[in-house]
């Protein structure tokens, strides 16, 4: 039996997920939709938590089953000594090992990077820890609200005078994650130019960090320090998201005096133009405030569609603030395959948000969802591994395939 070649750039990899949770995961579905092939390791005695969110039972929980398309599963108790000597034979025939485990664990595990090149000397191990595998911090572990609390930017986010509010979408882990997919990659390129191998040592918090930008710097050049400033833009005003009827939000920004021009025009409000608070850019940075106020009263009694249509066709960037479910009717994204159909282990059929690239002429198929617990324990085992059924039951029998 021989797993079926989705094509893709990175058909003909192989990665060993020892990942739970979200940015682990993450990094192993966006190689996965590259198409490498990406072997999660999974037991009973120490599931993968995603698959207890929030689901009628493991093989149904919605956030697992979104976090691991076309993921395969294998069982392997990793606290056997039968366990972790198949767990090496796996890692001997792989590229890549991801693991976002407990700081320390793997090299308790004798799994340790130094461990991993005894099994496979060019072997990539990418590692995926809340401060790194060193420093005084090292050992701590976290979520991803931790990480952008702790990398700066829960504090840039929330309106001004306000308390920090960060985002209730857990960007901090799909950042990680996608950072170290783009890691792994690159260390595949170095050793398909020099035959080695790479340890590459993730930080989140210093993955959050990288996307405060300037902000780590303001300071130094200009004695403010930044604070949340909500939708404030330092140099277009109106720059912001503002009410339409029936609960929609627009978000406009002017960049030039005709376009703040062209924004009255549309609205019906030229003496607003006139007046000398906003008669530049400038002025109206100056007095963003006052001019939201008044910029509020107008667009509330507009349909959200139709206004932003008027202003983009007035030559004014004027998009509508979508709501979730706005996005999953959008029939662009489906035209685009942003959204694909996918059958999960489970036999469900349900959508998925794709890869949010497009190549041409070699992309990857995504076609399969989340596995079951040990879904692929045959392929792996039989024909990866080569073990007899014999072999197979007596690692049953010793509980190394919980």
């Amino acid at each position: 039996m021989s797993f079926r070649n989705r094509g893709g750039p990175l058909a003909g990899i192989r990665v060993i997920e020892i990942a739970k949770v979200w940015a682990g995961p993450y990094a192993g579905k966006m190689l996965a939709m590259l198409g490498a092939e990406v072997i999660k390791v999974e037991s009973m005695g120490a599931l993968d938590e995603m698959r207890a969110y929030g689901g009628v039972d493991i093989e149904h929980a919605p956030y697992f089953l979104s976090h691991n398309t076309e993921i395969l599963s294998v069982r392997v108790d990793m606290k056997t000594d039968a366990g972790m000597a198949r767990l090496r034979e796996m890692i001997a025939c792989a590229d890549i090992v991801i693991d976002n485990i407990r700081p320390g664990a793997m090299e308790r595990s004798n799994l340790g990077y130094a461990d991993l090149k005894t099994i496979r000397p060019d072997i990539i191990h990418v590692s995926i820890k809340m401060y790194g595998n060193d420093g005084p911090l090292g050992y701590q572990t976290g979520y991803a609200p931790c990480f952008a609390a702790i990398g700066g930017l829960t504090y840039l986010v929330g309106h001004e005078g306000e308390v920090p509010k960060g985002m209730n979408i857990r960007y901090g882990d799909s950042t990680v994650g996608a950072a170290a997919a783009f890691a792994a990659i690159a260390a595949l390129h170095h050793r398909e130019s020099t035959g080695e191998g790479q340890f590459v040592d993730v930080s989140a918090v210093e993955a959050l960090s990288s996307l405060v930008g300037d902000s780590l710097f303001t300071f130094n050049l200009t004695g403010d320090i930044p604070r949340a400033d909500g939708n404030f833009h330092p140099e277009l005003a109106p720059h912001g998201a503002y009410p339409c009827r029936e609960g929609g939000w627009l978000s406009i920004a002017c960049g030039s005096d005709d376009e703040w021009r062209a924004l009255t025009g549309v609205l019906g409000v030229d003496q607003l133009a006139d007046d000398q608070r906003f008669a530049s850019r400038d002025l109206r940075v100056a007095n963003r405030n006052a001019l939201d106020r008044q910029l509020d009263k107008l667009t509330a009694a507009h349909e959200t569609d139709a206004l932003g249509a008027a202003l983009r066709a007035a030559g004014v960037a004027a998009y509508p603030s979508a709501s979730t479910l706005a996005l999953a009717a959008d029939d662009l994204f489906w035209e685009r395959q942003v959204y694909r159909m996918v059958e999960n282990g489970n036999g469900d059929t349900r959508p998925v948000v794709g890869a949010p690239w497009r190549m041409t002429p070699d992309e990857a198929a995504i076609e399969r969802g989340a596995p079951l617990l040990g879904e692929h324990n045959d392929y792996v085992y039989r024909a990866l591994l080569g073990l007899s059924p014999e072999e197979i039951d007596r690692l049953v029998a010793l509980k190394a395939i919980d």
